[in-house]
């Protein structure tokens, strides 16, 4: 027994456990080369995001990876979404953020909480790129303390008034003429029980009246790929069948998929890492200094070697939590959020260190290093900072009993 159990051990691969896995890699790995990487720098440079190409990731079915067959989504799992997350940022990860935010934060929180009449409304058109969606949690004023967001949704018959503002909305605006999302979900306050907010979970269609773009955001550090924008709700009124589930439960939503949010964030920071790496690598072997290579010196040794072991220990880790998490139930935050508060930060660290071997050519544009480390930044902010993901590790340990560490 120990013999055939050692030999299934050496042939399980962490990151791609089946053969569609390992198909949906290549599949991907090949578009990003064809498709992505050669537009990747153009569209930071221009701070526009690539809307006729982010479509076309609805055409290999990436768009509804997660989704349910019979609503025009792949019904692949959390690994697989990791993947994606993971090839396509190795590359360009303002598309891989304009991706999250539609096919994880729309898309997958429309699979797992919307009725069946609901999915069958908006998941199709999600699916195959037709519509381009997007989630509005955060507020100008309210971050991570999401029970105190202003943004309320008022019952009027069988209709609900949405009144409020959303800050920091990918996919918030799709063009450079401020067009809105075709479809957000967007979280309000329906009233409050003994102290505390009742967040319920609201759908919005583009061309609904009260429903706009106020600013997009530009001039940002990274990411610049993908669009981010202010969104105003204005006695924005919608039918009462465009609520998720009963008033008062969304927080139960938000926080089942802010766990695979966090998980795709940690796997955008791996793509990253693992490019870093590759262009740390193959410059140090190629440059050199006083007649030798620049991988001969013990200063540039550290960096690729720390660097390494970071990015195996981070992908490791990101795709460990991939194989447990499941879509539909919560209860893995304290992974969730760990691998995010290692795996992000080592990106960057990763990516800074690439910027340092290269020297002067780390600085510019052309050899990518200095828009992965751009990128990377934000991974440590959005999708919950580094110091609330410390503070919910903190108290989910100290509220574990017998929990093994």
């Amino acid at each position: 027994m120990s013999e055939n159990l050692n030999v299934n051990l050496k042939q399980f691969d962490l990151f791609n456990p089946t053969d569609e896995h390992k198909m949906l890699r290549e599949t991907v790995r090949d578009f990003v080369k064809n498709e992505i990487e050669p537009q990747a720098h153009e569209y930071d440079r221009k701070e526009q995001f690539n809307l006729p190409l982010f479509r076309k990731l609805g055409e290999l079915g990436l768009l509804g990876i997660t989704s349910d067959v019979s609503c025009g989504g792949s019904g692949m799992d959390a690994i697989a979404a990791t993947i994606v997350h993971e090839e396509i940022s190795a590359s360009d990860p303002g598309l891989g953020l304009a991706y999250l935010a539609h096919a994880m934060l729309c898309v997958n929180n429309l699979n797992q909480n919307a009725s069946e009449e609901q999915k069958q409304k908006w998941l199709p058109r999600l699916c195959s790129g037709e519509a381009v969606g997007a989630m509005g949690m955060s507020e100008p004023a309210v971050g991570t303390d999401v029970l105190r967001m202003q943004m309320t949704a008022q019952k009027q018959g069988d209709h609900y008034i949405l009144n409020g503002r959303k800050m920091w909305i990918t996919n918030g605006t799709i063009d450079e003429n401020q067009t809105p999302a075709d479809v957000i979900l967007v979280y309000a306050k329906t009233g409050e029980k003994n102290g505390r907010a009742q967040i319920s979970s609201f759908v919005v269609e583009k061309g609904t009246p009260g429903y706009s773009v106020g600013q997009k955001i530009k001039d940002k550090l990274g990411m610049r790929a993908s669009n981010t924008a202010e969104m105003v709700f204005d006695d924005c009124k919608i039918p009462a069948s465009n609520r998720l589930g009963e008033e008062g439960e969304s927080l139960l939503h938000m926080m089942r998929n802010l766990e695979i949010e966090r998980l795709t964030l940690a796997a955008q920071a791996v793509g990253i890492a693992r490019r870093s790496i590759e262009i740390m690598n193959r410059y140090a072997s190629e440059r050199e200094a006083f007649g030798k290579p620049l991988s001969y010196f013990g200063q540039i040794q550290k960096h690729i070697a720390d660097s390494f072991a970071e990015y195996r220990a981070a992908k490791s880790y990101v795709y460990e939590v991939a194989r447990k998490l499941d879509l539909s139930s919560e209860g893995n935050r304290m992974d969730s959020d760990g691998v995010k508060l290692f795996a992000t930060t080592a990106a960057k660290n990763i990516a800074d260190r690439a910027i340092q071997t290269l020297g002067g050519y780390g600085y510019v544009g052309e050899y990518h290093v200095e828009r992965l480390w751009r990128d990377a930044k934000l991974l440590e902010i959005g999708g919950g900072t580094l110091e609330a993901h410390q503070k919910n590790i903190t108290r989910d340990l100290a509220r574990a009993d017998g929990f093994e560490l």
